[in-house]
């Protein structure tokens, strides 16, 4: 199975995770203080992160998906990146990014 993924760009985070969260009817599987939140449900992997432009901007899109060897990108014909990678691998780029935090993704 695989999950649509969406990760857009806002100006404010607290602000951003009370309204999607609300939007998405769940909480988020991962907060960020002030930088990142990542929402994933059984259909959609949702994720903002921190960016100085006044308006949201999406970031790139792509597909969550059970089994990959690798994490992968490539831009369609109009410039959007699309990502495809397993929820471990989504993990380990958070992991990276933010070496505090301690996320591990839960099998949905």
């Amino acid at each position: 199975m695989q999950k649509f993924h969406v990760a857009i760009g806002v100006s404010d985070i607290a602000a951003s995770v009370l309204d999607y969260s609300q939007r998405l009817q769940a909480e988020p599987s991962l907060v960020v203080d002030g930088e990142y939140a990542l929402w994933r449900t059984e259909s959609l992997n949702f994720s903002i992160r921190k960016t100085t432009d006044e308006v949201a901007q999406i970031r790139h899109i792509g597909w969550e998906v059970e089994q990959s060897d690798s994490f992968s990108e490539s831009a369609d014909v109009n410039g959007i990146v699309w990502e495809q990678f397993t929820a471990e691998q989504q993990a380990d780029e958070i992991a990276a990014l933010w070496p505090q935090t301690e996320y591990k993704p839960a099998a949905l």
